[in-house]
């Protein structure tokens, strides 16, 4: 992965330069951090923590079989293979999913049905076909019917 630009928004990977030499297989931002999935289901944040360039609170989580990540304007949503979802990044716009942990545990898929993120908030397609979402509910987060 190569990045250029402004370094507030991203443009400097030089951080994380080490892991992204080789063997990504997906990137994506959100409007000031990337983060990237390597062939080996780890993911790699940079930039401005605000924003998810900093997910070490959830690193653990992290460290293998991710299968797909998604931004919006200041969060990510990573959906690993057992189906299950991590998020990291501004609290009010999906970073925290409190509300609906119970939902995102299990049976969220990748592929067709996935996790889709706009500008401060997250949709979910689980295996049974629901949909729900978490974030800002002026951006759609707040969809309890």
């Amino acid at each position: 992965v190569f990045t250029w630009g402004d370094a507030a928004f991203g443009g400097n990977s030089s951080a994380v330069a080490p892991l992204l030499t080789e063997g990504v297989v997906q990137v994506c931002g959100t409007y000031g951090a990337f983060a990237a999935i390597k062939m080996n289901g780890s993911a790699v944040t940079w930039s401005d923590a605000a924003f998810g360039g900093n997910s070490s609170a959830v690193a653990p989580l992290l460290t293998e079989v991710v299968v797909q990540v998604c931004g919006n304007g200041g969060a990510f949503a990573a959906i690993k293979a057992n189906g299950s979802v991590v998020m990291w990044g501004n609290v009010d716009q999906g970073g925290n999913s409190s509300a609906v942990a119970p939902l995102l545990t299990q049976g969220v898929v990748q592929g067709v049905a996935e996790v889709c993120g706009n500008g401060g908030a997250f949709a979910a397609i689980k295996a049974n076909g629901s949909v729900f979402t978490w974030g800002d509910a002026a951006f759609g987060g707040n969809s309890p019917a």
